[in-house]
């Protein structure tokens, strides 16, 4: 190191003894690098074709062939996740997740990551609302022996009862830690405000702590049973190997997992949106920082304004060059980054509108997110809309760049039994949106007259001015969005 100092302090000595060019002497064009590149049009973008299978068992297979590196991909979807949570149990479907690989087949959860490291591949579990799923990256050369694993993590686990306690603790101290954080208490009031609490989408996937405390390792034995089933689950391989070697791969690992009867979750009706647009502040005294959640009940993912919406969502905050961002960050400097976005689920999820604004701020911030949802729904100009189209156009091909890509594009179809085809269908998808596809979505979809404003901050600052700009009734509400009795 010191040597390579040495040279370099060598160098930039000889370069500051360097004669300075003649007077008149021809040197490189400054100007040009000020200039940004123009980009070209888009070119379609051809995806590798994915081929399905089913084993006997009911498993559907999603297979791709990427022969380029000797790696392979698998992502186990099963089509269930905290939606199918029982009463009282809210927390349970990712609960069962995180248990998966606390020990499985004749080891426990020490052997289990010691084995993983000796094979030196990536296992991982999850759930959220509508899924859970068991992801493996490895090489090619272990594959059958991370493939093994994988399937012993699924189709075996031993749910020992001293991880169980250890990450229900854990859950609790989580959930604990919620109370003392801004967007997480302005999230969760949210969604129970737009959809009650009695429906999935109106509370957290992580559960609350009376629900936590309830969950049993018997309900975690009976959620297994009951939905890790193969005639309920996708297994997508990608990667180096065949058609004909992922389907023996997929029968020696999964072959003998039994089929059960699977009835789908049933989703309680959502109350009818909102009558007018309300404020609610959940008090978090002496905050810095007002956490904002403004939205109402969008679409699902089979709507069929999925494209415009993609386009009109971009615009106005869903990149880093969109309104909200511009206004709020750039202009305004009210926060450091601002932006909204459709969750599309199986039925309609929330629109929501975002950020973190510093609270002396919260009032003025409030005004310029209802001026944007407001502009959005007037015609589009020509010049933003080709620029929003290209920036979803020429950045779709990033999310297919690895074999781990190429899975989870796939693999989040699956909850919503849209088919493979769905992925090569999003370039001309929105090529074709115009001005007026955008001006009907964002009329159909944003209405600033029915909207749910949630702002996690300090009332005794913030209540007086949010009043003062008579948006809205005003109200105070607890983390669950239940009504607060205030002096």
């Amino acid at each position: 190191m010191r040597h390579a100092l040495t040279n370099r302090w060598r160098i930039l000595c000889a370069m500051a003894f360097l004669p300075a060019p003649a007077i008149g002497a021809q040197q490189a064009p400054q100007a040009a690098s000020a200039t940004p590149p123009k980009l070209g049009a888009p070119t379609p973008l051809t995806l590798p074709r994915v081929v399905q299978r089913t084993l006997p068992n009911g498993l559907t297979l999603q297979i791709v062939e990427q022969r380029e590196l000797p790696v392979v991909d698998a992502v186990l979807v099963v089509r269930t996740g905290s939606e199918a949570d029982p009463a009282g149990k809210a927390g349970l479907a990712t609960l069962v997740a995180n248990m998966l690989d606390e020990g499985a087949g004749s080891r426990d959860a020490l052997s289990l990551a010691e084995e993983i490291g000796y094979l030196a591949v990536r296992l991982g579990t999850s759930a959220s609302l509508e899924q859970s799923s068991a992801v493996l990256h490895t090489t090619r050369a272990t594959l059958d022996s991370g493939m093994a694993l994988m399937a012993d993590v699924v189709l075996r686990p031993t749910f020992p009862e001293k991880e169980f306690a250890r990450l229900k603790s854990e859950r609790l101290t989580g959930l604990l830690q919620e109370q003392d954080r801004g967007p997480a208490m302005a999230d969760r009031a949210f969604a129970a405000l737009l959809y009650g609490e009695s429906h999935p989408y109106g509370r957290s996937a992580s559960g609350a702590r009376e629900s936590v405390d309830a969950i049993t390792l018997d309900d975690v034995r009976t959620f297994w049973r009951s939905w890790y089933r193969p005639n309920n689950a996708t297994l997508v391989l990608v990667g180096d190997l065949t058609v004909a070697d992922a389907e023996a791969l997929a029968l020696r690992a999964f072959g003998r997992w039994e089929r059960g009867p699977i009835a789908p979750p049933a989703y309680p009706t959502v109350a009818t949106q909102r009558a007018g647009t309300a404020i609610h502040i959940v008090d978090k005294p002496k905050a810095a920082q007002s956490s904002f959640r403004i939205g109402s009940i969008g679409v699902p993912r089979s709507t069929a304004d999925y494209y415009p919406l993609m386009v009109m969502n971009t615009a106005l905050g869903g990149s880093f060059t969109s309104r909200l961002n511009n206004t709020l960050r750039e202009v305004k400097g009210y926060t450091y980054g601002a932006g909204s976005g459709f969750s599309m689920r199986r039925a309609a999820g929330p629109f929501t509108a975002r950020a973190e604004v510093v609270s002396a701020k919260t009032d003025s911030a409030l005004i310029e997110f209802m001026n944007e949802l407001r502009s959005i729904r007037k015609p589009m100009p020509a010049e933003e809309l080709a620029k929003v189209k290209r920036y979803l156009r020429l950045g779709y091909a990033d999310g297919f760049e690895s074999t781990s890509d190429i899975a989870s594009q796939i693999a989040n179809l699956v909850p919503y039994n849209l088919p493979a085809s769905t992925l090569s269908a999003f370039d001309a998808g929105i090529g074709k949106v115009t001005a007026a596809d955008v001006q009907r979505v964002a009329m159909k979809y944003l209405d600033p007259s029915k909207l749910t404003i949630v702002i996690a901050g300090d009332r005794a600052s913030i209540e007086t001015p949010l009043k003062a700009t008579k948006i809205a009734p005003v109200d105070v509400r607890d983390m669950r969005g239940r009504p607060v009795i205030v002096p």
